[in-house]
């Protein structure tokens, strides 16, 4: 069975930082993109960053460059969301995503993505 479990969201100030992490498990981490989604409140889910081992691959929203950086550890099967810079739009629901790597597809499209998690809420205060 496929998992996927967030953890690492909270309440943070304008500026701060936090470490999402996203631990896989049913599935061989190199074997799929992983990748981060957020949803705020009225808003439709947005992609936010993507990351294959095995492809060397990562991508970002625009909104995010320069501040967020995406990793991962294979020997843990866990992907990591490194926000720094925080900003109050950056307040969301933050959802891991995964699906199998290969073949050309839109990432920051979250109907590409076979798996989901549960969601972890991230608020940053002005």
């Amino acid at each position: 069975e496929v998992q996927l479990v967030e953890s690492g969201g909270g309440l943070v100030q304008a500026g701060g930082s936090l470490r999402l992490s996203c631990a896989a498990s049913g599935f061989t981490f190199g074997d799929y993109i992983m990748c981060w989604f957020r949803q705020a409140p009225g808003k439709e889910r947005e992609g936010v960053s993507c990351y294959s081992s095995s492809y060397s691959y990562t991508s970002y929203a625009d909104s995010v460059k320069g501040r967020f950086t995406i990793s991962g550890d294979a020997a843990k099967n866990t992907v990591y969301l490194q926000m720094n810079s925080l900003k109050p739009e950056d307040t969301a629901v933050y959802y891991c995503a995964a699906r199998p790597a290969g073949g050309a597809f839109y990432w920051d499209q979250s109907t590409e993505y076979d798996y989901w998690g549960q969601g972890t809420q991230v608020t940053v205060s002005s």
